[in-house]
């Protein structure tokens, strides 16, 4: 993760085997959505399908991208009517170790034994490289 600060906020961590194997570190979503406001992170990564299913990670989302502090990446299959005008597509291409990590991740958790692809595809709020990104959700 070259670098990277990265923590993931899990719905159920019962098992983030997962997400430990790509060198994340865990806080448990409820516990995070709660807590009082802290530092705003550079960058989010946020799934489409928790957008829109959380009202919470919704409003948060549509804050920090108010703020333009702070830059936001989703991945899903479609956006948001209300997100598409604001993002841009943007590719972040795996290295060879990157894809590997990534496999044993995938495998801790059970995932279909497809191996990674050289780039993953996100929409980002800002035109910059993803090297920096924070993952959450």
């Amino acid at each position: 993760m070259a670098g990277w600060d990265v923590t993931v906020a899990v719905a159920d961590p019962q098992d983030v085997r997962p997400i430990r194997i790509l060198g994340a570190t865990t806080v448990d979503l409820e516990a995070a959505l709660s807590s009082p406001i802290g530092p705003m992170p550079e960058s989010i990564a946020v799934s489409v399908n928790l957008y829109e299913s959380d009202s919470r990670i919704r409003e948060g989302m549509l804050d920090a991208l108010d703020s333009g502090l702070t830059r936001i990446a989703v991945w899903g299959d479609a956006l948001p009517s209300d997100l598409d005008r604001k993002f841009d597509s943007i590719q972040h291409r795996l290295s060879v170790a990157a894809r590997a990590f990534k496999s044993h991740a995938l495998a801790a958790a059970a995932a279909p034994a497809d191996s990674p692809g050289t780039t993953e595809t996100f929409r980002s709020s800002g035109t910059s490289s993803v090297r920096d990104l924070a993952s959450v959700g």
